[in-house]
C-alpha cells in the first residue's frame, strides 16, 4: 500500500513537518492521468506554501498514498494515515473511492478535503470532518441534460457498467429529461460489445449516446465503432464524466475523440491566479493541466489557510470548513451547507459543458455554462 514519498516532502526545516495525507489513483485499474494531474497541482501547492514559509515555520509536508481506485484500500489508507499522524487526508478523484475515505475519515475523526469526486452521497450522515471542492454530480449532471435539451437530444442512450457513481448520473439524468419529455434507455457496456451496441442504439433511434464507462476501456472502442456506423451520423457522443478532458483520450482516438461534449470545470476566464498555476502546472506535467490539477492546487491552498490561522488540531480543523474564504485558482472559495449533500460543500464551482474542437483536438470548445 505504500508510495514513494512525494517530491514535495520536506528535507530539511526548523521544526517537524506538518503532515497532510494525499490520496489519488496512481496505478490501475485507477485513472491513473487523473491521479497524476491530482498529484501534480497538490505537490506544487505545496511548495509554494513551503516557499512562503510554510505553517508557522513548519514545512508541510504530503504523505501519498495510491488507491487504485479501489474503496476497501482507500479506507484502509486512511486508518493507516492518521495513525501516522497527519493533521488532515486530501484528494482523490473516483467518487466511490471517496466516499469510502470519506466515512473512514468520519469515524475516525479525521478532517478530509476531497478534491475531485462528484457523488452527492459522500457520506451516509452528516459529518462536520468532510469538505468538498468539486460540484456535485448532481448539479453537473442538471446542467449536462439542459445541454442535451438545448441542442433538441431528447432520445438519449447511456452505455453503463454497474456502479453507485454511474447508477446516480443515469438516475439525475433520467429526472431532468422526463421532466422535459426526454427519455434515457441504459444499454449494459458489460453484456454488448460494441457492434451489438450500435445496433441496440439504432434500433431505438437514440439521438445521443452517452458514455458511462471506464477510460480507455471500453470507451474507445465505443467511440470507434459508433464513429465507422453509417446508421449513426448524426448521433451526438456525450461523456459527461470528463473521459476527453485528458490528453490520453486524444493520442487514442485522434479525430474521432473531437466532438463528444463533457463537464469541465474551469471558468472561461481564468484570471490572473489561474493563469500563472496553469503556467507552472504545464512545464510540471509536460502537457495542458486539467481541470482536476487545479483542484489539486485549490485543495491545499484551502486547507493551508486553514492550518495557519486556526492550527493542526485535527477537531479544530475540521470546525475551521465553515470559516474559509480562500481565493483559488477558480474562483473565491468558501464552504456552506447544500440541500441533500452532508458534507461541507463549495457551491459555487464552474461548471461548463465542453468538447474538443474537431478543426483543433488540442482546443478546447465551450458549448453550455450551468
Amino acid at each position: 500500500m505504500n508510495t514513494p514519498p512525494s517530491p514535495s516532502e520536506a528535507r530539511s526545516a526548523d521544526g517537524p513537518p506538518v503532515r497532510v495525507g494525499a490520496l489519488a489513483p496512481l496505478t490501475r485499474p485507477g485513472w491513473v492521468e487523473a491521479g497524476r494531474h491530482l498529484l501534480a497541482g497538490l505537490d506544487l501547492a505545496v511548495r509554494e506554501v513551503n516557499d512562503a514559509g510554510g505553517i508557522d515555520g513548519r514545512p508541510l509536508e504530503l504523505v501519498v498514498r495510491d488507491t487504485a481506485a479501489d474503496p476497501e484500500r482507500a479506507s484502509a489508507t486512511v486508518a493507516e494515515l492518521a495513525d501516522l499522524g497527519v493533521a488532515a487526508v486530501v484528494g482523490e478523484y473516483h467518487s466511490v473511492v471517496a466516499r469510502a475515505a470519506a466515512t473512514r475519515a468520519d469515524a475516525l475523526g479525521v478532517p478530509f478535503l476531497c478534491s475531485s469526486a462528484v457523488l452527492d452521497a459522500l457520506t451516509e450522515e452528516p459529518t462536520e470532518w468532510v469538505a468538498r471542492l468539486s460540484p456535485v454530480q448532481s448539479r453537473g449532471w442538471r446542467s449536462y441534460a439542459d445541454f442535451l435539451l438545448a441542442t433538441g437530444r431528447h432520445r438519449v442512450a447511456v452505455a453503463t457498467q454497474p456502479s453507485v457513481y454511474w447508477a446516480a448520473g443515469t438516475r439525475v439524468l433520467r429526472e431532468r429529461l422526463a421532466s422535459r419529455g426526454g427519455t434515457v434507455v441504459e444499454l449494459d457496456a458489460t453484456a454488448l460489445d460494441p457492434g451489438a451496441l450500435c445496433d441496440a442504439l439504432a434500433d431505438h433511434g437514440a439521438t445521443a449516446l452517452l458514455l458511462l464507462v471506464g477510460s480507455p476501456e471500453p470507451a474507445v472502442p465505443i467511440v470507434r465503432a459508433v464513429r465507422g456506423d453509417r446508421r449513426l451520423a448524426d448521433l451526438l457522443v456525450g461523456a459527461p464524466a470528463g473521459q476527453p478532458e485528458f490528453s490520453g483520450w486524444a493520442a487514442e482516438l485522434g479525430a474521432d475523440g473531437a466532438g463528444i461534449p463533457f463537464l469541465r470545470y474551469l471558468p472561461e476566464d481564468p484570471g490572473p491566479l489561474g493563469e500563472r498555476v496553469g503556467k507552472e502546472l504545464r512545464e510540471r506535467l509536460g502537457e495542458a493541466p486539467s481541470f482536476v490539477a487545479f483542484e489539486g492546487w485549490d485543495t491545499i491552498t484551502v486547507l493551508a489557510e486553514v492550518l495557519r490561522s486556526h492550527g493542526t488540531d485535527r477537531a479544530v480543523v475540521a470546525g475551521a470548513w465553515p470559516h474559509v474564504a480562500v481565493e483559488g485558482t477558480r474562483g473565491p472559495i468558501r464552504f456552506s451547507r447544500t440541500p441533500g449533500v452532508d458534507v461541507w460543500q463549495w457551491a459555487w464551482a464552474p461548471v461548463r459543458v465542453v468538447d474538443r474542437d474537431p478543426a483543433d483536438p488540442t482546443r478546447f470548445r465551450v458549448l453550455h455554462t450551468g
